[in-house]
């Protein structure tokens, strides 16, 4: 599996002797993304469904907004691995490098005001208008369906993942990566090229923390609920709120906490 690489090790415990064995690593690599032959970005990710996560990063940064957009996603080679991938754009659509510059969306570490964060994402993507709501009982069950997806991560021990599923708690899509929003791209990127979107009646899952660049690639495919098994940022919380979005932390076991939305979420009274 090109997710996975193998690397020779020495295994050492307290008390025993150590022993020469080999151990499974996350496999990380550089992949530059293009537009029309124009470089614009370059991610570390894990090899594998670079189509999706070119396609699903477009969409999160506002490029690209369906399917329709796209005129076909184009591998190049580099070093006898496919490290570049070109998206060229469908006839009619139009691409500002400038506007995209100034459009990479403040991280958490930024000093950037979060208010003024979040104000710029809603110029590309209004919040929800739906109140789509979803059962306690289904939002506690995603976290063991995720688990199970998660291939890769059982070997390894290094991956974070994504996935999308319907109100009933039905998997569509998971996608596992280095980078946590990576894993959101490729699963958002999947389903653009599927013609899938809007997931308007989906919740998003991640594996990690939920964070404010989370938020706005939920919002950016129009999830209006997005679930993590650990913490959300404050800027997160903010977000969800004024996004008008539901969004669950610390989903694990019998327990979540809710920090925005929590008029939509049904909980079942014993």
């Amino acid at each position: 599996m090109k997710e996975i690489t193998t690397a020779p090790i020495r295994r050492w415990q307290r008390g025993g002797a150590s022993t020469a064995e080999t151990d499974d690593l996350a496999t990380e690599e550089p992949l530059e993304i293009r537009v029309d032959g124009r470089s614009i970005s370059v991610t570390m990710r894990t090899p594998g469904r670079d189509d999706e996560l070119a396609v699903g990063f477009l969409l999160s940064e506002g490029l690209i907004k369906d399917r329709a957009d796209v005129r076909e996603v184009a591998p190049e080679w580099l070093r006898d691995e496919c490290n570049i991938v070109d998206v060229r754009l469908a006839d009619g659509v139009g691409f500002d490098v400038e506007s995209l510059t100034r459009h990479v969306f403040a991280s958490s570490s930024c000093g950037v005001c979060g208010k003024a964060s979040i104000d710029s994402v809603h110029l590309h993507f209004p919040p929800i208008t739906t109140d789509v709501r979803v059962s306690a009982e289904t939002l506690l069950r995603l976290p063991e369906q995720l688990g199970r997806g998660q291939e890769t991560f059982r070997r390894t021990g290094g991956l974070h993942a994504a996935a999308i599923f319907d109100l009933d708690g039905k998997l569509i899509v998971l996608r596992e990566d280095v980078g946590r929003h990576n894993a959101v791209d490729k699963v958002l990127g999947y389903a653009l090229l599927e013609g899938l979107l809007p997931f308007d009646r989906h919740v998003l899952l991640v594996s990690g923390r939920a964070s404010f660049e989370i938020m706005q690639r939920a919002l950016a495919a129009r999830v209006p609920i997005v679930a993590a098994v650990s913490a959300p940022s404050s800027l997160a919380a903010q977000f969800a709120h004024e996004s008008h979005q539901v969004l669950v932390g610390f989903v694990r076991g019998e327990r979540m906490n809710l920090y925005a939305g929590s008029e939509r979420v049904q909980i079942r009274s014993r």
